[in-house]
């Protein structure tokens, strides 16, 4: 199809249309849950921010051709953008995981951990937006920007990426220097891929919380007799008929994940949270705010 057919009236309003009727749903959870959390002052706080210069970073894919700063960048191979503080401390990027593993949930009157993790993210998007920062999704080449209509475009995008294989892991394509990052998953993956991109992450003074998002079921394992363990994707199928007899090794297995993915936000000064899709998502918005704030 030709780039003059994917832009004709027609065609426009019918993607418009159809992004419309599977948006609100995610949107208007996520602004009900915005809604409980008390929005204070959540502007500048800190002396010498504003538009004070802080740094010169590289030029990364997705930023504006006029900010890049062509004095600076004529002296040595390639593209400076003069930064500053401001800029760099209101850019919040948020990656949610979805892979096949959060779409579980252990009963229908739950969401999966992919809906509550998008709607967290969300949420704390619509509470940064009109705090008056810039929002972003990490898996996308896009820089972060405010307004609502970025809401909408992250909204779309949340809801129509998926990650193949069982488990995912964050894959960062923007990730500004000195700004502030977010990672919702159930980080049952390998957690290697984890430490790689959080220490990339500390490098670039990027600070910012993992937020595992597990169902009860998972952290319960009430399993008892015969039971079929299946991976969401269908690849991997486990058969016992004893599956109580597994449930300490299993627990014990989840700890010691949980610990690793706390050693890993405390070596490179993020932090860690775990929710769990029975409970209110209030509480996690609650503590994301807070601690975003702190880390400015």
């Amino acid at each position: 199809m030709s780039d003059t057919a994917l832009h004709t009236p027609e065609t426009l309003r019918s993607r418009s249309e159809s992004v419309a009727r599977s948006l609100p749903p995610l949107l208007v959870e996520a602004q009900h849950l915005a809604a409980t959390i008390l929005l204070g002052e959540h502007g500048r706080k800190r002396a010498g921010t504003g538009d004070e210069f802080w740094q010169y970073r590289a030029a990364e894919a997705g930023d504006a051709y006029r900010s890049i700063d062509w004095r600076r960048s004529a002296r040595v191979d390639g593209h400076f953008v003069r930064q500053t503080e401001w800029q760099a401390a209101q850019s919040l990027m948020i990656g949610v995981d979805d892979a096949a593993s959060m779409t579980f949930t252990g009963d229908k009157s739950r969401p999966s951990k992919l809906r509550r993790a998008q709607t967290l993210a969300m949420a704390l998007s619509i509470l940064a937006v009109r705090g008056g920062e810039r929002v972003g999704l990490t898996h996308l080449v896009d820089p972060p920007r405010g307004g609502e209509a970025q809401l909408i475009r992250m909204a779309s995008a949340l809801m129509d990426s998926h990650e193949p294989g069982d488990y995912g892991a964050p894959k960062p394509r923007v990730l500004p220097v000195g700004s502030r990052a977010v990672f919702f998953s159930d980080f049952l993956g390998d957690p290697s891929a984890i430490e790689t991109v959080l220490g990339q992450a500390a490098d670039r003074g990027v600070k910012g919380a993992l937020v595992q998002v597990l169902d009860p079921q998972e952290e319960l394992f009430p399993f008892d007799g015969r039971t079929l363990f299946e991976s969401m994707s269908g690849t991997i199928r486990f058969e016992t008929l004893k599956a109580k007899s597994l449930r300490g090794a299993y627990l014990e297995r989840l700890a010691e994940r949980k610990a690793r993915l706390k050693e890993i936000t405390r070596r490179t000064g993020w932090r860690y949270h775990c929710h769990h899709t029975d409970k209110s998502g209030e509480p996690t918005l609650l503590w994301l705010y807070n601690m975003l704030d702190r880390a400015r």
